[in-house]
């Protein structure tokens, strides 16, 4: 039987990929990717030539089965994120639920994540926090943004470029400057 690995990329700067990450990708038959074009960067600034599959949000109800069959079959398949960690705000939960289901290995690499470091520089408390994700892009946010007012821990959200500011905006109104 093979292994799932999970193989965080850089944010933003090829550098911090770790030599780790690139063995493993190196080394596994299958590489399963969010965006194969923003991975294919990835992979040919290491010189990465394994096969590469798009496995994103869209498809991955129709291709778990097949990838957790390959992996049994004696397959290393390694799954990336377009940057950061996998299934962090990502497409590998469902991956991830039937491949230990299934009993097969899952190995998760240390690396890259957006979360951690945002908390250590933003200099708010760092004991306690929580990690939202994204919120709801329409129906739901309002009230889920007014179910998080009294929240006492720091809280850790992630958004999108071109929504940030909205966001930002909406904060302001329901939880004050």
């Amino acid at each position: 039987m093979g292994k799932l690995f999970l193989v965080p990329t850089p944010i933003g700067n090829l550098e911090d990929m770790t030599f780790r990450a690139i063995r493993i990708l190196k080394e596994v038959d299958l590489i399963l990717a969010e965006d194969t074009r923003t991975s294919a960067k990835l992979l040919h600034h290491y010189e990465i030539k394994n096969k590469l599959v798009s496995h994103h949000k869209f498809n991955e109800h129709k291709t778990v089965e097949m990838i957790a069959e390959q992996i049994e079959h004696g397959k290393n398949v390694a799954l990336i994120s377009d940057a950061g960690t996998p299934g962090i705000s990502d497409p590998g939960f469902l991956l991830v639920k039937t491949c230990l289901d299934k009993d097969i290995e899952v190995e998760c690499l240390p690396g890259a994540t957006a979360l951690i470091p945002a908390l250590v520089n933003s200099g708010f408390p760092t004991d306690r926090f929580t990690f939202e994700g994204f919120l709801p892009q329409k129906k739901g946010r309002h009230k889920k943004i007014k179910e998080l007012m009294t929240e006492p821990r720091t809280m850790i959200f992630y958004e999108s470029p071109y929504r940030l500011m909205k966001t930002l905006e909406q904060f302001s109104e329901f939880l004050g400057p």
